[in-house]
């Protein structure tokens, strides 16, 4: 008997609904709705912590058990673990309200007597830097909101002076101080504007120098150093919001371009009391030199800039005096490439020098410079790079540092002694690959140490040092660990591949859980590729690693490789080799090594596909249209089709000005080459991407479509560069881009293909 055809839909329909729900009911396998559309794989929140006390003790923001909604302050004894509430969310409700504070950050009086609440918080460019601010008295309850009449959420920066009887904060581009007995406020500043900014920074200032807070007080409190930015001469880049109102809404943005005017910058001191701002004579063009550093030098009567020069290749060390404004140069650091800004400045025996970060010996390095800078010490020596300082023990006289002298994809604790004398002590178990970070108390007997790999969520503990001894485990994570564990899928691998020339670049490849050897798999690259970060990190990167690992249960081999050029403690020439040539030796080094990796046994090299976001999109972009015999499908999200496009000072950091090197910037930029794409484009940018403009996106469109060359386009209306703006976007996103992937680099492996020969390791 013959089926209906009505019988055998039903019949089909109800077997695919069928295997879908028991796809959906699998834990093992990722959908985008669990990591896209749900919490699923949030990790536990710990903290923000704070060390008091020396290390004694530390507090943490934990959920109130009494008050719905809101957040204790914990006080922790470090040795014993013993606990106390030391403000409960109780205390924090406002006088006339019923609603305790949502704490976005808070700060400790030096004397632990007042607790200062960052509140309401709104997001200025990246961050969440603009909101309100309460002082709480530990001693009599009182709440005490600052700002006066102050519009709501207009405050930034607030911080105790030393002695906790004021509170300093910016407003709208002036400079105030707030008695905190008399409740009085005196302006320190009085001439700032939308173009003349006191104490905090401008657009390209805060992206690249991650500058936000811009002003320090004396550490005797009676004076307030800060920087001032002109932008008046700034050109004005303008966006439109389409969306959030009857008529498009214009935002300008003073937005420098390479070789265009920047902001003028200087730094000033005032005394709390108000009047005239002495101005330090930093020598030079304010407006074509950066101040990316300002601090106390230790001292009431000096304070210490980094100054660089707008090819940013010489970083002067300048010691200013705050009465006189009269300045002394102490260290020059140059490079033929270019400098990079020492954020891990610290003084030493009691101002009489302070530690730099230098690679002038062809690795990053610690040196310790005395304030006359007659006498310069290295206190790091040997082949490796230092990432980062984490503490200072003066006392102990140790030095406590990140490094990874052998593997470029893991981070380790070492310490050396501050004197320079003995070889670095590994302090991170050995046995322990992957990456370690580490909170470190200021009297470097306790951290809180933070513990992850590419494959397994982190683990955080309270550790003594130096032996590192596991105290107690702070955050398991092990509702999460056990999600991940059930997922269907096969460790990492890391490798290394050899593109000749003596160059061997750091890779890592997720196959798919059922891989078979003699199958052929399309392979799908992940990219960034540029010195603002790295790729192949063994460190757990939750939503993107998993997002690559549904990718590869549907089928992919999805692999990683760091160029040359992005920051990997490989030594100052594999980071600077790229000077001048962004876009052009990275994307032949990817394209080289993408190549080999296509002679793989197990690689069908006809489905070779690339994607990243950012820098990444350009490299995705350069990637399909420079090498379309490489590439058949690339994905490039947020991209700088024109290095011209993008701002002054990362641009010109790594390509110099564009009248000294314009063939630079013509070869390294992705629109050059519109005219040779052969394979599959998705172009996917956000219409209010106030950091890599959606000019850049149309100007491509119209190269593409002058060349004839057909794309596939998807703009999110008003969404800045991380595309999240908006209910569902995240969600949608990742649908758009895996749909793609799926359609135009079929998943699994090819059967009935010629066998290749291995290359490499022979993976």
């Amino acid at each position: 008997m013959q089926l209906p055809k009505s019988f055998l839909l039903l019949l089909a329909l109800f077997l695919l609904w069928d295997t879908t729900l028991a796809q959906i009911a699998d834990s093992s396998l990722l959908t985008l709705d669990r990591l896209f559309g749900s919490r699923e794989f949030s990790g536990e929140r710990f903290g923000p912590a704070r060390w008091i006390d020396g290390g004694a003790s530390y507090t943490a923001l934990e959920r109130s058990k009494e008050t719905k909604g809101g957040k204790d302050i914990v006080r922790y004894d470090t040795e014993s673990g013993r606990r106390v509430v030391m403000v409960s969310a109780a205390q924090l409700i406002p006088p006339g309200d019923s609603i305790p504070l949502a704490i976005n950050n808070y700060e400790w009086s030096k004397d632990g007597q007042q607790l200062l609440i960052f509140t309401s918080a709104k997001r200025v460019w990246r961050q969440h830097t603009r909101g309100d601010y309460w002082v709480v008295n530990l001693r009599t309850g009182k709440m005490q909101k600052l700002g006066g009449d102050a519009k709501p959420s207009t405050l930034m920066f607030a911080k105790f002076s030393p002695d906790a009887r004021n509170v300093g904060y910016v407003r709208e581009n002036n400079i105030y101080v707030q008695d905190l007995v008399t409740e009085g406020i005196t302006a320190l500043t009085k001439d700032g504007s939308p173009t003349l900014i006191n104490g905090t920074f401008d657009w390209v200032y805060e992206e690249e120098f991650s500058l936000r807070d811009g002003f320090r007080w004396s550490p005797d409190g009676t004076a307030i150093a800060y920087w001032q930015l002109n932008s008046e001469k700034v050109p004005i880049f303008s966006l439109i919001n389409n969306t959030d109102s009857l008529y498009p809404q214009i935002i300008p943005i003073r937005y420098p371009v390479p070789g265009e005017a920047n902001s003028s910058c200087r730094v000033g001191v005032v005394g709390v009391e108000g009047g005239q701002t002495r101005w330090m004579e930093v020598p030079g063009d304010p407006a074509n030199t950066y101040i990316p550093k300002m601090e106390w030098a230790e001292s009431p009567d000096e304070i210490v800039v980094q100054h660089l020069n707008r090819l940013q290749n010489t970083n002067e060390v300048i010691l200013a005096d705050v009465r006189s404004g009269r300045t002394r140069i102490v260290l020059t650091d140059r490079d033929s490439a270019w400098v990079e800004v020492v954020d891990d400045f610290r003084w030493l025996d009691k101002g009489s020098k302070f530690t730099w970060v230098s690679e002038r010996d062809g690795w990053k390095h610690v040196y310790t410079v005395s304030r006359s800078g007659d006498s310069i010490r290295l206190i790091t020596p040997g082949a490796f790079d230092v990432m980062s300082i984490d503490n200072i023990d003066e006392r102990g006289g140790w030095l406590y540092f990140t490094a990874s002298p052998t593997n470029p994809s893991q981070r380790y604790l070492y310490r050396v002694r501050l004197n320079g004398d003995g070889m670095a002590e590994l302090l991170s178990p050995a046995g322990q690959k992957g990456t370690h970070s580490y909170d470190i108390a200021p009297d470097a007997r306790w951290a809180i140490h933070t513990y992850s790999t590419f494959d397994s969520p982190p683990v955080i503990d309270l550790i003594h040092l130096p032996e590192h001894k596991v105290v107690r485990t702070l955050i398991e994570n092990s509702d999460l660990r056990a999600k991940v564990d059930m997922l269907k899928r096969r460790p990492t691998e890391f490798f290394r591949v050899d593109i000749g020339g003596g160059v061997q670049l750091d890779g890592l490849c997720m196959k798919p859980p059922d891989f078979d050897s003699t199958g052929h798999y399309p392979v799908l690259f992940h990219v960034y590729g540029e010195p603002a970060g790295q790729t192949v990190l063994d460190r757990w990167g939750a939503s993107s690693n998993l997002f690559h690992t549904m990718l590869a249960q549907k089928g992919y081999v999805v692999v990683s490789v760091d160029n040359r050029g992005t920051p990997a403690p490989r030594g100052r020439a594999w980071r600077k080799v790229i000077y001048r040539q962004i876009g052009i030796l990275a994307s032949q080094e990817q394209a080289a090594a993408a190549k080999i990796i296509g002679r793989w046994g197990f690689v069908d090299s006809t489905r070779i596909g690339i994607w990243g976001w950012s820098g990444g999109g350009s490299m995705s972009l350069n990637a399909i249209l420079r090498y379309p015999e490489i590439y058949t499908t690339a994905i490039a999200v947020a991209s700088v089709p024109d290095q011209r496009f993008y701002d002054s000072i990362y641009q010109e950091r790594y390509m110099g000005l564009p009248a000294d090197n314009p063939e630079g910037y013509k070869n390294g930029s992705p629109i050059t080459f519109a005219d040779r794409l052969r394979g599959n484009l998705l172009l996917v940018h956000g219409t209010g991407d106030d950091n890599v403009h959606y000019k850049g996106a149309e100007a491509l469109v119209n190269a593409f479509v002058a060349a004839n060359r057909q794309f596939s386009f998807m703009a999110y209306p008003n969404r800045s560069h991380g595309i999240s703006e908006g209910i569902g976007t995240t969600r949608h996103l990742y649908e758009l881009m895996t749909r793609y992937i799926l359609a135009n680099l079929p998943a699994g492996p090819a059967t009935g293909l010629t066998m290749r020969t291995p290359a490499g390791s022979g993976r």
